[in-house]
């Protein structure tokens, strides 16, 4: 406790204070963690781990002095008077230092400021409060840490390329580069909330018999060859758009527009991005479970190897490509899709289905308005689709799948503690 109240007290005599008071540090956090991300180069699929574990951490830190909720992970623990700013950035900062290593001065500069600003903006959080509010916020994200270490993330799987000689419908590395699959891991990963990997297991991808195939087939090799003249230039640049930033990114970002428009509180966005966070990460890990059990091939395979499929109704046309590089995992269910249909379920649930917002990307200039979130999330179904990486199939499930993990968190976690802990942020 000494320790830590010396080193706020020469953070704040050295006069390190931030450039504007930050009104929510949730969300200011929340946008540190994605610049990080996008110096470090993390993968869309890997991003979904790091939120939940920032995002829970700080949900918990919060939660552990305000006690409103049921925790994530970490029980009501923290000393009385702790400042819940202070441990709410201590929580992001400590997983995030965890995280990223090799840019904690980065950090170390932008704790800092969160601290003076805590301290030079609201006259109640005195120093012995903050000092209560890292000591909590420190070992909450310690806590989650140490669970998510034995999560499976880190277990050394042999690489899987599919059957040795692969049949119709069977996935195998897709050109360019022919990898194995990505995020093994995340096949048999422990889940945030839900029970089990394969507890909203898609259906399966439809018999390369049926009509549902045919016609999947024959949308994707019209519209999503790279040089489709049938794709419109709107559909063109969605189709890039949202390949151009990761999933989580570009969801997280519309919920920090729509929380600062709507002046949601430091507790509202505590949970908000928890429950947000939280649910893409498990929609990833039933996703990657889906793939790993029906082992779909990808439409460059389906269509460079349409004769063999046994269907009269699809071509072979071995010059097809698609828009963009095929993702090296198999074609269903479609990441993007689960995660996505996650994501609306959860901000239609807080904000109301109809709610009007903006997705910006950190990767290509350009937005894009929605009047819904249904709206935003079909497009991503078709985005995927005219990339011509995946068959409507694989997106439509995908995202059921989303949804279903998302309703489950939404009934089973982050709870209040007196009454149902659904329903919109006005209630």
């Amino acid at each position: 406790m000494r320790r830590i109240i010396s080193f706020f007290a020469v953070v704040a005599a050295a006069g390190i204070f931030a450039a504007a008071a930050h009104a929510d540090d949730v969300t200011h956090w929340n946008r540190i963690m994605f610049e990080l991300a996008k110096v470090a180069g993390t993968s869309p699929l890997v991003m979904t781990r790091v939120t939940a574990i920032v995002h829970g951490s700080m949900y918990d830190a919060l939660n552990g002095i305000e006690r409103r909720y049921t925790p994530l992970h970490v029980a009501p623990a923290a000393d009385p008077g702790a400042s819940r700013r202070a441990a709410v950035v201590q929580a992001a900062y400590a997983s995030l230092s965890k995280i990223y290593p090799t840019q904690q001065s980065t950090l170390d500069q932008k704790l800092a400021e969160s601290l003076a600003g805590i301290a030079n903006t609201e006259a109640v959080e005195n120093s012995r409060s903050i000092a209560r509010g890292i000591e909590w916020g420190q070992a909450v994200a310690d806590a989650i840490w140490a669970w998510r270490l034995t999560d499976g993330f880190t277990a050394v799987l042999p690489s899987f390329t599919g059957p040795a000689n692969p049949g119709p419908g069977q996935w195998r590395p897709t050109p360019p580069g022919n990898l194995p699959m990505a995020g093994r891991q995340f096949v048999d990963m422990t889940p945030w909330v839900i029970t089990s990997p394969s507890q909203f297991l898609a259906p399966g991808p439809p018999a390369l018999s049926s009509a549902q195939y045919t016609a999947d087939f024959n949308e994707t090799r019209l519209k999503g060859r790279d040089t489709s003249p049938s794709r419109t230039q709107d559909e063109t640049f969605y189709s890039l758009f949202w390949n151009s930033a990761t999933a989580s990114y570009l969801w997280d970002t519309a919920a920090v527009s729509l929380s600062e428009e709507r002046q949601t509180t430091l507790s509202e966005n505590s949970r908000l991005f928890a429950l947000l966070n939280v649910a893409m990460a498990d929609a990833a890990i039933g996703c990657w479970k889906s793939k790993f059990i029906y082992n779909f091939w990808r439409p460059i395979t389906a269509i460079t190897l349409a004769s063999t499929d046994g269907n009269p109704g699809t071509i072979e046309d071995p010059t097809w490509n698609p828009l963009l590089v095929t993702p090296n995992h198999q074609d269903y269910t479609s990441g993007h899709s689960c995660v996505s249909g996650a994501a609306g379920a959860v901000l239609s649930n807080f904000f109301g289905e109809q709610s009007s917002f903006v997705v910006t990307s950190d990767g290509m200039a350009g937005a894009r308005y929605f009047p819904s979130f249904t709206a935003a999330t079909e497009e991503v179904k078709n985005a995927r689709v005219f990339a011509g990486i995946h068959f409507r199939a694989a997106c439509n499930d995908g995202q059921a799948l989303g949804v279903s993990t998302a309703n489950y968190a939404l009934g089973h976690a982050f709870l209040r503690i007196n009454g149902n802990g659904r329903g919109q942020l006005s209630q």
